[in-house]
């Protein structure tokens, strides 16, 4: 097995007034060389948006663009036309494929909302762009890694232009939890929202991460009840 350990108190990290992020990779003014993606996965932001404001419409192309509310909805519009609200239990995915333009605004004007925004390079580029999201009851997820992204639609889950699937799951302490991979070619990224777990020999806690490849699966000893995503991508 080999790993990469990212601590969280590590991560890049910018107040814009009405947004906080946290960086797992290079991103917008934070570069770290030795932080620039982990095999397809590009981008991991941790962001808390004020309620009234967000990202105006801007831009993207050849990107599978992931988020993740944790608290709070976000408002979404799109040049394809949708328009739409996305909650806490929901994951949302853009194909930017050839080109889209989309804008993001938290609609409370009072309440934070909190996501995680993931991107992952595409299989196949220049794709004709698309839209779509999910809401995943919490009991799928209870003790269990539920999948809601894959390239397969029969799992279940959003459907992504690449061979990735992500996972969630929240465990009780005091257990052991594995997760197969689908490919031997993959590595999975496993960021921890919430709690503590041990992996690899390696402690992690609250928006700790490790990256792990050459195995077969991921073996995760749940320390305190916990809330994790691991992302499986392929590493070239």
């Amino acid at each position: 097995m080999k790993k990469i350990l990212h601590r969280a108190s590590e991560r890049g990290f910018a107040n814009y007034g009405w947004l906080k992020t946290h960086y797992s990779f290079s991103f917008a003014n934070y570069y770290d060389p030795n932080k620039m993606n982990f095999g397809a996965l590009r981008v991991l932001n941790d962001d808390v948006i004020k309620g009234g404001t967000g990202f105006g419409t801007h831009p993207h192309q050849n990107m599978e663009i992931v988020t993740i509310p944790l608290s709070g909805a976000l408002a979404h519009k799109d040049s394809l036309g949708n328009s739409s609200v996305i909650r806490a239990g929901e994951t949302q995915i853009m194909s930017a494929g050839r080109g889209i333009e989309h804008s993001e605004f938290n609609p409370s004007p009072t309440d934070d909302v909190t996501l995680l925004q993931i991107w992952v390079l595409p299989k196949t580029k220049d794709i004709e762009p698309r839209y779509e999201q999910k809401f995943f009851p919490e009991s799928e997820c209870k003790n269990r890694f539920q999948t809601i992204v894959s390239p397969d639609r029969a799992s279940g889950g959003v459907w992504i232009n690449q061979d990735a699937w992500f996972s969630l799951g929240d465990f009780d302490a005091n257990q052991s939890v594995s997760l197969a991979l689908k490919s031997q070619s993959s590595g999975v990224y496993l960021f921890v929202i919430d709690g503590a777990v041990e992996v690899g020999g390696e402690t992690l806690k609250r928006r700790d991460a490790i990256g792990v490849w050459d195995i077969d699966a991921i073996d995760i000893k749940i320390l305190e009840d916990s809330k994790l995503l691991a992302i499986e991508v392929p590493m070239n």
